[in-house]
């Protein structure tokens, strides 16, 4: 039967079938986009006065605002707090709040609004929270009272020091009383521990005043030797000499006192500061030692201020060819020697510079005076006056050479200043060690001309 392309179209558009086609969007796409038109048509249903009548729910299918649902809020966000820390920093606010799972949804659109559910078809709102499994939460517990005991002001003298111990934050502020302070000091002291009678220490410090807190530790030794000590540590020199001059220690007073011109660098003060030190009550050996320091300081001010002249005029040929590379200034009495030998070796004896008048001066021993010389003439390369250092003469004219720290040490030190090997075999045979001087010999390579007068004398 053939038919007229105009009877096929309607013929399949009049049927009640429909034509396969190939479009993307199937039934079930179509139905979800029907139910959406329609959910969205319900607004106009709906008077503004049944707005009250709503019941939001979660997808739990609990309503929201519940008691029910406080809780579970609660427990879900503490246990996604501590889960989902990790994950705030790499995705946005709304992917770090703890979702429960949505459930398959088995309530007919009526069943949303209160009193008006299809009877016979679905379950109620009520019926199916009933039935839905759920797991129970318990709110978070505040923490027990026991633990804010820490920043209480109820512990005990004994309870605080052993707090103190351990490391553990504790106010002392508490203890206002002077018996409640001597009892938290009483009870560090037992503890044996330096750390916590320091500090009990320092609160004392800041809370007494000098007379009572003197007072009390002069009959407590071991809080006072701790205070001492910290005293020092810390430098306050004004109540260390305070707690001194009540303990009637005149002594440790003057050394205290004298520790000071440490503080003071202009010469010129401290010299004088020196000059008051002088006459404290000092033990016989360090009264010397304070004369000598005054005399020393006194010497190299006067020696500075004249070779800084002399080096500045470019007069004097030593400071020309060996420039100063330091000041003379604060420094000790072996390196005054040295510099005094270095610069100043031909002056006079009466002279503050003369290494001669030094010795005499400060009673520098044979052994360090010598030492010292050697090495500074040697470093000048003046073997002269390196032979004259040992050259002694007796009461019949005859010179001898000698040495009071050992030519073995005189070879060292002249190879050490790269001395001509002549000079090194002059010192070397005399050595009168022989293993000594074989040894030496074959060290600094001279060997051949000591053992050929080893020979000779044999």
């Amino acid at each position: 039967m053939n038919r007229t392309k105009g009877d096929e179209e309607e013929y399949w558009n009049s049927s009640k079938f429909k034509a396969f086609t190939f479009d993307d969007e199937d039934d079930e796409l179509s139905q979800l986009k029907e139910s959406k038109r329609a959910v969205n048509s319900l607004r106009d249903f709906v008077d503004d006065d049944d707005d009250d009548d709503l019941e939001r729910v979660s997808w739990s299918g609990e309503p929201v605002g519940s008691i029910s649902w406080s809780i579970r809020e609660t427990a879900g966000n503490s246990g996604s707090t501590h889960e989902g820390r990790e994950q705030l920093k790499s995705r946005n606010s709304f992917s770090s709040y703890a979702q429960l799972p949505k459930p398959t949804s088995t309530y007919s659109l009526s069943s949303f609004f209160r009193g008006r559910t299809r009877p016979g078809s679905f379950q109620s709102l009520s019926d199916a929270l009933s039935d839905t499994p759920a797991k129970s939460y318990a709110p978070e517990l505040g923490r027990p009272k026991g633990e804010y005991r820490d920043y209480s002001n109820d512990w005990s003298p004994s309870d605080t020091v052993r707090r103190l111990r351990k490391g553990k934050v504790c106010s002392l502020e508490r203890f206002r009383s002077l018996q409640d302070k001597l009892q938290l000091l009483e009870e560090a002291v037992s503890m044996h521990d330096g750390n916590v009678i320091t500090a009990v220490l320092i609160f004392l410090k800041r809370t007494l005043s000098k007379e009572i807190l003197f007072r009390e530790l002069e009959v407590r030794q071991v809080a006072l030797r701790h205070l001492i000590h910290f005293l020092k540590e810390i430098g306050d020199q004004k109540l260390l000499l305070d707690l001194f001059r009540f303990l009637d220690r005149t002594e440790e007073l003057a050394l205290s006192h004298y520790r000071e011109h440490l503080n003071i660098q202009d010469p010129d003060k401290r010299k004088e500061f020196l000059k008051t030190c002088v006459g404290l009550p000092f033990s016989a050996e360090d009264s010397a030692h304070i004369q000598d320091h005054y005399t020393l300081l006194e010497r190299q001010i006067i020696i500075e201020a004249n070779d800084r002249h002399l080096e500045s005029a470019g007069q004097t040929e030593i400071f020309r060819k060996h420039p100063r590379k330091a000041s003379i200034l604060n420094m000790p009495l072996v390196t005054t020697l040295f510099y005094s030998c270095f610069y100043h070796y031909t002056e006079a004896e009466g002279t503050f510079s003369s290494p001669v008048n030094l010795k005499k001066t400060f009673k520098i021993p044979d052994k360090q005076y010598v030492l010292t010389a050697l090495a500074a003439r040697a470093k000048l390369r003046a073997w002269n006056d390196v032979d004259a250092l040992f050259t002694t003469k007796n009461w019949l004219g005859y010179t001898k050479k000698r040495a009071p720290i050992g030519f073995h040490r005189v070879v060292e030190i002249l190879h050490k200043n790269n001395a001509p090997v002549q000079i090194l075999q002059e010192y070397v045979n005399l050595v009168e060690d022989v293993d000594t001087k074989l040894n030496l010999a074959t060290k600094f390579k001279c060997h051949d001309v000591v053992i050929d007068q080893i020979r000779w004398k044999n």
